[in-house]
This record gives structure tokens, C-alpha cells and sequence, in this order.
């Protein structure tokens, strides 16, 4: 498994525009994390330096010993998959199957290959009812699975989600994680930009706060979001749990529901 390195770097659009600052993050192979932020942090531009849809204005990204400046970005594809917060910038075939059919076959695999990549894609998302379907037909929220499941076709070592969660409703949010659960079964390399600090929690081993166009901190979602320096810096909130056990003066490690429960009936236990 590789890993994906940042060294000192930095993106400039046109017009010197400055939309990441001289950054390091190192993730390793198999590891499921996220990015978190608000708009204009950097996250965007940051993700898709790693998949060299964006080559970096200064300093290098590294996908094991391969410096995504020598390759072109569809070469960087065969190693990092990438879906779009907007499934309908990455969405043009006619049918869910040939959507995701079209980069296994861009790579040249055996029809039984080539189908059995589209087989599993389809099982692991929960699409089979809709491999005929016209994706335009479908939900926006349900293109999103689309778009994920052409990724996984690929079978690259690292994924990269921008906003899965945007527009996903409870069942769509379990439905994701479900899929991130069994990519990282599969040692998979699972790097996610999210909004939704709950989703977050419950889903990430490890999170990096971005904001201002630099990374503020990288740290475990105990260490993240009971650091209220941080967050601050970043003008993020707790999710919810936790901003609950901090109001009722719980443990100050609470992140997740079950330990919430846990601490809140140790509290009832002592009085």
C-alpha cells in the first residue's frame, strides 16, 4: 500500500490566487480520514492535488515514490479514484452500467473482468435495481452512488469522496457508511471531505481541520473536537453529542452516542 505525501505544498490559480499554503500531510496506506473546514479553507484544492487533477505550484505530492508532477493525471488515476461533489461533472454515459463500466474497459481488462468489476461496484452500492437506469433519471443524491460505484470499479488503492453527505438523507448517510466500512476491509485508502461533523465522527479513525488555506491540525476526533483552540481557528462546532455532554458537564472526551449513555448513566449511578 502507498502512501500519499504532501511536502511544502501549495496550489495557485490564475491571477495568483493563493488557495493553499505551503502544507504537509502525510496519510498512510489503508488509513480512513477526513478533511473538515469551511468553504474556501483549501480542502477542494488540496484533494485534488493528490489525484493530479491539480499539480502543486510549489513543493510535491507523493503517491508512494510516483511525484504526481512527472504523470499525467490519467496516469494518477490507475492509483487514486476520485468522485466529485457534483455527480453530473463526472456523469456521461447513458446507463448506470456503462457509466460504471467505462474505466475498467479505458484500462483495457477482460470482459469477465470488466463485468465483474461492474458486478461488485453494483453490490457494494446498492445500485443493481438501477444498472439500466439513465442516471439523469435518477435523484440526485442516488447519481452521487453512481459516481462513487465507477470509482470503485477502478479498484484503485486510495479514494478520495468530496461531500458524499451533501444532499444524502439518513438512509443515504448509512448506505455510505456501509460502503466506507467495506473499503476499508479491503485496505483501501479512504480520504473524505465533509461538512457533517456527525457523519464524521462515527465514520473516521483520523481527521484534518483545515482553514485559511493551511492544515490548523491532524488528530483522532476525541483530539480534534475537544479542542476548542482549534475549532475556533477553524469556525467549526462539536457535533452534537458532544456540545450535549459538554452543556450537562460530562467526561471531556464524548464523541459518539454510546459513550455519552455510558457517562450519563455513571453520572445517574453517583448521585
Amino acid at each position: 500500500m502507498k502512501d500519499l505525501i504532501l511536502k511544502d505544498a501549495s496550489f495557485s490559480y490564475p491571477g495568483d490566487f493563493l488557495a493553499v499554503d505551503n502544507i504537509n500531510i502525510k496519510i498512510k496506506g489503508g488509513e480512513n480520514i477526513a478533511i473538515i473546514g469551511q468553504n474556501g479553507a483549501g480542502k477542494t484544492t488540496t484533494v485534488k492535488m493528490m489525484n493530479g487533477l491539480l499539480k502543486p505550484t510549489k513543493g510535491d505530492v507523493l503517491i508512494g515514490n510516483l511525484n504526481t508532477k512527472d504523470y499525467t493525471t490519467a496516469q494518477i488515476s490507475r492509483y487514486v479514484g476520485y468522485v466529485f461533489q457534483n455527480p453530473d461533472d463526472q456523469i456521461f454515459h447513458s446507463t448506470v452500467e456503462s457509466e460504471i463500466a467505462f474505466g475498467p474497459k479505458m484500462m483495457k481488462l477482460t470482459e469477465a473482468e470488466v463485468k465483474k468489476r461492474v458486478d461488485n461496484a453494483l453490490k457494494l452500492t446498492n445500485l443493481t435495481k438501477e444498472r439500466e437506469e439513465n442516471p439523469y433519471n435518477l435523484p440526485l443524491s442516488i447519481r452521487k452512488f453512481v459516481t462513487i460505484a465507477a470509482v470503485i470499479a477502478m479498484d484503485t488503492e486510495i479514494l478520495i469522496f468530496d461531500e458524499p453527505t451533501a444532499g444524502q438523507d439518513e438512509v443515504g448517510n448509512e448506505r455510505l457508511s456501509n460502503i466506507l466500512k467495506t473499503l476499508h476491509l479491503q485496505n483501501k485508502t479512504v480520504i473524505t471531505i465533509s461538512h457533517d461533523m456527525e457523519f464524521v465522527v462515527n465514520n473516521f479513525e483520523n481527521i484534518i481541520v483545515m482553514a485559511k488555506k493551511k492544515v490548523v491540525k491532524s488528530g483522532t476526533p476525541k483530539e480534534i473536537f475537544w479542542d476548542f483552540e482549534t475549532l475556533e481557528k477553524a469556525n467549526l462546532k462539536q457535533p452534537i453529542v458532544s456540545d450535549i455532554c459538554r452543556s450537562l458537564k460530562l467526561n471531556n472526551s464524548v464523541v459518539h452516542m454510546d459513550d455519552a449513555v455510558n457517562q450519563i448513566i455513571k453520572e445517574i449511578n453517583n448521585s
